[in-house]
Parts: C-alpha cells; sequence; structure tokens
C-alpha cells in the first residue's frame, strides 16, 4: 500500500482528553478515531492490526474445536426475562431502546442467553454433543463511565466461545484446553511472558472463575501474583477462603497492576435449565445441558498490546500484528526518477517474498516522514535515497532500535 493513498494523517499533538498511553498514540497515528466518548471507530491502519489479531485468534479457537457463526445484536427481552438478565437491576449496562411498534429491545452485551435458546432447536440428545460454538461480535455496554480509550469502551469487538457438553468431566475438561489455547493466543500476540491465568470471581455466572491479567501500570485491576509466579489471585478474591483453598499464605504474594484480556467461566446449567436447553442421555433421561463461556475483547487486547510496547517515539507492535511488516520508506526531495523506480522495485521484491509493504511515497521532508515511520511503528523500516542508491542496498532498521 502507498502511504499516500491513506486519507488518515498522523497528529503531533497529544488529545487533551485521553489520559491512556494507548489512546493517546493510536489517535495521534491515525489507528482510531474517537466518535464520543467510550466509542472508537477503527481506521485502515488500526483495522489491519484488529484483523491481524482476529486471525491469530480463529486458528487458535479453530484448533481448539471451535465452529464460528455469527449471531445478531438485536435482542429479543422474553429470553433474558427468562434467564432474569433484562432488568436494570440485574444487568445495569443495558443498551435498550423500542421497534417502531413500541415493542421493546435491546442490543447485545453478550450471547450466553440467545446463544442457549438457539441449540434448543440443535441438540435434542447425547449424540448432538459436545458442541463449542464462537463468534466475533461488536457488544454494546452502556458504561457509566468510559475510561481508559480502548480498555474500557461501550461498543467494542469480542471474541466469546460457548461450550456445551453432557457432563461436568467434559466442561472441565474442555476449560483446561480453552485455558492452554488462551496462552497460546497471548503468547502469539506478543504479551504471553507478563500475561497470567488470574483466579477471580465469576461475577453473575459463577462463584469463580479465571482471568487473564496482563501485568501493566495501566491496568484497572488490582491482582497478586505469586513471588514465584505459580499463580495470580484478583483482589477481589484474595481472601482466607481462597488462600485455603490452595493451601498458600498472603506473604507468598505481591500487588501487581493488571489488565484483564480474557475470561473464562463455567456455567454449568445457570442458563441451559430456565432456557430449557435439555438432551436425552443414553439412559433415555432428560438432562440440562453443562456450559462454559469464554471471551477475549479485541479492542482491549490491541490497546494492551501498545501499553506494554510503546516508546517516547510512538507504538512498537510486534511482528504478529503489525499493521505492515515493513515500512518502505522513499527520500526523494528532487523526485528523482531512478530513486522511485527503485523504492517501487524493493516493494515488489519484499511483496513476491510475502511480506505486507507500507510505502511511504509521499511528497514531506525526511524528518517527517522519520518521525511518523517511529510513530506508526511498523517492525522494520527500510530507506531508499540517493544514498543507498550509492551504497548499493536500502538502509535497513528495526522500530526496536534505537
Amino acid at each position: 500500500m502507498k502511504q499516500s493513498q491513506l486519507f488518515t494523517k498522523t497528529k503531533k499533538e497529544t488529545p487533551k482528553d485521553e489520559t491512556a498511553k494507548s489512546a493517546q498514540l493510536l489517535l495521534r497515528a491515525g489507528f482510531v478515531h474517537k466518535e464520543l466518548a467510550g466509542v472508537y471507530s477503527f481506521l485502515p491502519l488500526g483495522l489491519r492490526v484488529m484483523n491481524r489479531i482476529v486471525g491469530i485468534i480463529r486458528e487458535e479457537i479453530n484448533a481448539l474445536g471451535g465452529v464460528e457463526l455469527e449471531m445478531s445484536s438485536l435482542q429479543d427481552p422474553n429470553i433474558w426475562k427468562t434467564t432474569d438478565r433484562w432488568s436494570d437491576a440485574a444487568i445495569d449496562v443495558w443498551f435498550k431502546t423500542k421497534l417502531k411498534s413500541d415493542a421493546e429491545v435491546g442490543l447485545a452485551l453478550t450471547h450466553e442467553d440467545p446463544m442457549t435458546n438457539m441449540l434448543r432447536d440443535y441438540v435434542s440428545s447425547y449424540r448432538d454433543l459436545p458442541r463449542f460454538i464462537y463468534q466475533f461480535k461488536t457488544k454494546y455496554r452502556n458504561e457509566l463511565r468510559a475510561k481508559s480509550g480502548l480498555l474500557r469502551t461501550r461498543e467494542f469487538l469480542m471474541k466469546d466461545l460457548y461450550s456445551f457438553t453432557t457432563t461436568k468431566e467434559g466442561l472441565e475438561t474442555f476449560y483446561e484446553k480453552a485455558a492452554t489455547t488462551y496462552a497460546t493466543i497471548f503468547k502469539r500476540v506478543g504479551i504471553g511472558d507478563r500475561t497470567y491465568r488470574t483466579f477471580a470471581s465469576g461475577g453473575s455466572f459463577s462463584k469463580f472463575s479465571d482471568e487473564f491479567q496482563t501485568l501493566c501500570p495501566a491496568g484497572e485491576d488490582t491482582i497478586y501474583l505469586a513471588k514465584d509466579k505459580s499463580m495470580a489471585i484478583n483482589k477481589e478474591v484474595f481472601n482466607d477462603e481462597v488462600l485455603g483453598m490452595f493451601k498458600r499464605s498472603k506473604d507468598e504474594f505481591e500487588e501487581q497492576r493488571g489488565i484483564e484480556v480474557g475470561n473464562i467461566f463455567k456455567l454449568g446449567t445457570r442458563y441451559s435449565e430456565p432456557l430449557g436447553l435439555m438432551f436425552t442421555d443414553e439412559q433415555g433421561k432428560q438432562q440440562p445441558v453443562i456450559m462454559g463461556s469464554y471471551g477475549i475483547g479485541i479492542g482491549r487486547l490491541l490497546a494492551t498490546i501498545v501499553e506494554m510496547f510503546a516508546d517516547d517515539k510512538g507504538l512498537v507492535w510486534p511482528a504478529a500484528v503489525a499493521p505492515f511488516d515493513v515500512h518502505v520508506v522513499e527520500l526523494n526531495p528532487k523526485k528523482d526518477a531512478a530513486i522511485s523506480t527503485e523504492a517501487n522495485n524493493l516493494v515488489r521484491q519484499l511483496e513476491t517474498s510475502g511480506k505486507e509493504v507500507l510505502h511511504d511515497d509521499r511528497d514531506v521532508s525526511a524528518g517527517e516522514k522519520f518521525a511518523d515511520s517511529d510513530l506508526i511503528g511498523i517492525p522494520v523500516r527500510m530507506v531508499v535515497s540517493e544514498r543507498t542508491m550509492k551504497a548499493g542496498a536500502p538502509e535497513t532498521k528495526n522500530r526496536t532500535e534505537a
């Protein structure tokens, strides 16, 4: 892609209404556009990063046995009333609206309830199970105070996976496989060495759950990480009961700040029983399906990667999620046709070898091009200029080099 084709532009000024480093840099570098508090549009560069993260997650969830679909955003209140989750007292972040007929509908904030209801049409026997179903879907949550840029928003893309099994043992087996898959995902996107499976509250789903927390000063959560890094516990459940369960003492842990980049829940029959998702077992008896839920917020994960790697010059993308593999910067103030030809040839060679390339062909100063290259954060920069042509090779520099 030629950089001159991008309609977006970088900005020198730091947005005054953003406190999170990730939001400041993503806005300055032209990856996102702020529509209103807690709502962001993903611009071409940001969308490319988003798609690469989605691609990694899709590969791993498919390998886990997941089958992808896409469910509707508009929600039937009757389903949620059946599970006692339609009222604002039960869930205080609903976005609700009305049809022309004056019938009330909701905008999905999660999909346990409608997914369970849908499966009633397709599951009747133990032979129909297990099933592992997932989607990438925009969720809507009417947060009282959206903050920290993309770390807490009112509209966001989520990967939500749901497991449906015949037994608790089947749930436990898949749950542990999902936890291992999550660890692989976070390793692939570059934050595996700072992300810990964290014992946490189950909220409205179950007594306990597991979160995946990335250690970061910008995190909203307080967690306690064992000094030997063997386990982590969220502050919400860091108490004598939980410590006793694991036979650990408080002095074995140290306090850390974390960003929750994923979570997994054992739902059991919380939704299958009220919604009537049943199966006939091998003895001919009706049994409720056993469920689990597994989520990753894509925008929050993207912002976490920024928080972890950005430096004082701008974004620094791990190669696996960068918008492009190589940034070819053409320095050609005299509009020398030979320099442009050399740059275009280099781009073609790189693309032929499988690399995705952003070619800075703009008519701006070298200083502006280098500053923008650092801000955008593509892993490798290759410079083509009169000097490099005389030297016989482009000047190559990794973004992480000083």
